[in-house]
């Protein structure tokens, strides 16, 4: 059979650490004879190359290949890529993994899009993540229509015969940023890119010793002789204007003053920042001219100013400041929506400092400026420093982050920014808004996994990124209104909750951790007064929640307790608990009646005491429980002898609708129809 994928290892004396890697390539979807995977020993000392054949004797579609050591992964990838022989290569790192869907996904959206790039969604837990890059899917872009630029590591799915036409190969030996110049020298010539952003494909990890690849000390004058490459590969191939302007803006920003930036040019030493200083501003001289330098942000801008004039100590002061810049996030409100999402109220803002004051701006006339004293002494006397042009780039981002896995995904947001001002006189921008959270299937993405899902909230302005937990500072009625729920099929718990000891808002989904009895301990249990004997939960449920079995225990007044399995069901946005009408073996009298949500060893949730009579009948009239409000009563009462009818028309009339035309059948099928 054709092989589809080749994925590329380059392995060096990987121990431990290889084996998420390996673990992922044998649990792959994709049908071993679809894919080979090519590793390649740059002269491994430990007993990796051992283990390596081993493992080719045992996986047909391994194969290994042992060099002498280069010191690089450079010439270990070029010779994979010269071996190959996948429509597509697949590059990954010894010390990261693919998820296990990942191969099949991505050869399936450059297969049909003839790509000669996919990029499929990372997660890092220890190194930055362009999360603008993966918001959504795109079947075709390129370097004028996506900013790919914001991503480029290798670790990517690439059409190997793109590849040996452009002759794109990576630099080998010692080297720096060899990635980005392989990345650029791929956007250029590439006529599609393909994003495949709702699947989280490949996972960087931290290694506990601290040698991720990439660690290695940065040099000045040889990590900038090599971002000069890159950047003559952008000259080379674009013209004068705004387009290379945008590129070169992206390197300038993060390579560039990122590292004359905070955190870590405040720890450099005299000589150091010397270095540093004189690498950066020499390729800033050559190819930053003032149409990059004029559409950087407001601090970035100011950074730049203070390289062009070689102030090294203002360099150093602006990043004292800018790293006491904090976002601030208030929850507002918190509300379950019929779909299982959680919509939030949000209103967020830049602030300063240890006490948190406002980030403040003057104005003059009809323009805005930063405060002249958070750059005092940087610019000449009187020189302000104009942000009015950057007033619509305040934005306020939502994002649902898993705390174990770090996989992100971008939640639906909208907010407004307000000019207002403030007591001294000054102004500050406040970005108010809402969004909704959810840990259940949307449009780009299936069910969140279990685990502990912490909300954030991103804030964007002036140049500057910063990211705020949400929930430590709370409206006072949110509490209440943080309902434990049932969401979905199967029916899984999801329980907002806030950390301790600092108060941020988390959703535990699937019972990580918390238990559905503990979060409805305080909360009301109350019966349903006419019918079947039943009791509602003051817990959420949604439009697609199904029901879901439980154990409810009765002790009776000799100490012996009853398992009876019944069912918890959806109705009008809580759950209910059928009660049964018999408990054969219970002595009559008063008996504790008590639930098991969090399984079979979880722990119980108390519901009331209930009368059980000499017949073995359960009574839940003299519990003592508040009964549902009439009205409501009414609502489930006629809702459910409509559910009932609908039922019983579809299995009467399934049959019928099958056999009408295509237009009738859509029609009928509407009627019969469940509503929630």
């Amino acid at each position: 059979m054709p092989v589809n994928v080749s994925v590329v290892i380059p392995v060096y004396n990987p121990g431990k650490y290889i084996d998420p890697c390996v673990d992922a390539l044998l649990a792959q979807t994709m049908p071993s004879e679809n894919f080979e995977v090519l590793f390649v020993d740059d002269g491994s000392t430990d007993d990796t190359p051992a283990r390596l054949d081993k493992l080719a004797e045992e996986h047909p579609h391994f194969r290994v290949i042992h060099i002498p050591n280069s010191g690089w992964p450079g010439k270990p990838r070029n010779i994979a890529v010269a071996e190959a022989r996948g429509e597509y290569v697949q590059f990954v790192d010894q010390d990261d993994y693919l998820a296990s869907d990942a191969l099949r996904r991505l050869y399936e959206m450059g297969h049909r899009n003839a790509s000669d790039i996919v990029i499929g969604k990372v997660a890092s837990n220890f190194r930055g993540v362009p999360h603008g890059v993966f918001k959504v899917n795109r079947e075709k872009c390129d370097l004028t229509t996506a900013p790919l630029y914001d991503s480029l590591t290798p670790h990517k799915m690439f059409r190997t015969e793109f590849l040996r036409e452009n002759k794109i190969a990576f630099p080998e030996g010692k080297r720096r940023l060899e990635d980005q110049l392989y990345m650029m020298q791929s956007y250029f010539p590439a006529k599609v890119v393909s994003i495949l952003g709702n699947y989280t494909c490949y996972y960087y990890s931290r290694r506990d010793d601290g040698q991720n690849s990439g660690s290695a000390k940065l040099v000045p004058s040889g990590y900038y002789g090599n971002l000069r490459e890159v950047l003559d590969v952008v000259i080379e191939n674009t013209d004068p204007g705004p387009f290379r302007d945008r590129i070169l803006r992206r390197f300038y920003r993060v390579e560039m003053l990122g590292r004359l930036s905070e955190p870590a040019v405040i720890g450099y030493d005299a000589e150091h920042l010397a270095d540093m200083c004189e690498a950066v501003r020499g390729l800033a001289d050559d190819f930053m001219t003032d149409g990059v330098h004029d559409g950087l942000g407001a601090f970035t801008r100011l950074r730049s100013t203070l390289l062009r004039n070689d102030d090294r100590e203002g360099l150093v002061k602006a990043a004292r400041f800018a790293k006491s810049v904090q976002a601030s996030a208030h929850l507002d409100s918190f509300e379950w929506q019929r779909d299982g999402r959680v919509k939030l109220g949000i209103t967020g803002r830049l602030v300063h400092g240890d006490d948190k004051k406002p980030l403040r701006l003057i104005r003059r006339e009809d323009r805005y400026f930063l405060h002249p004293e958070y750059f005092e002494g940087l610019l000449p006397e009187g020189e302000l420093l104009d942000v009015t042009d950057e007033m619509d780039g305040f934005k306020g981002e939502l994002a649902l982050r898993n705390r174990e896995t770090a996989v992100e995904w971008s939640c639906p947001c909208e907010y407004t920014a307000e000019v207002e001002k403030l007591d001294d006189g000054s102004f500050e921008v406040v970005l108010r808004g809402s969004g909704t959270v959810t840990s259940e299937a949307v449009k780009g993405r299936g069910r969140v996994s279990k685990g502990f899902w912490d909300i954030w909230v991103p804030l964007r302005g002036l140049g500057l990124v910063r990211k705020a937990r949400l929930g430590a500072d709370r409206s006072p009625q949110v509490d209440a209104a943080c309902l434990p729920a049932l969401l979905g099929s199967p029916a899984r718990p999801v329980i907002p909750y806030f950390t301790d000891p600092f108060g941020n808002l988390t959703l535990d989904v699937a019972g990580r951790a918390k238990k559905l009895a503990t979060y409805l301990a305080d909360r009301p249990v109350l019966r349903m007064p006419k019918g079947r004997p039943e009791l509602r939960l003051d817990l959420f449920t949604g439009a697609k929640t199904v029901p879901a079995a439980v154990d409810l225990l009765l002790t009776g007044s000799d100490g012996r307790t009853l398992t009876m399995p019944t069912t918890l069901r959806p109705d009008h946005g809580r759950a209910h608990l059928d009660i049964p009408t018999q408990a054969s073996g219970v002595a009559a009298g008063t008996a504790r009646l008590a639930v098991r949500l969090d399984g079979e060893k979880g722990p119980e949730l108390p519901l009331c005491d209930v009368t059980v009579n000499n017949a073995g009948r359960i009574r839940l009239e003299r519990t003592g429980l508040a009964a549902v409000d009439p009205l409501l009563v009414r609502v489930m009462q006629v809702e459910r002898r409509r559910a009932a009818a609908r039922q019983m028309l579809r299995t009467i009339g399934g049959p019928l609708v099958r056999r009408m035309p295509a237009g009738a059948r859509k029609k009928a099928r509407r009627v019969l129809a469940p509503r929630i």
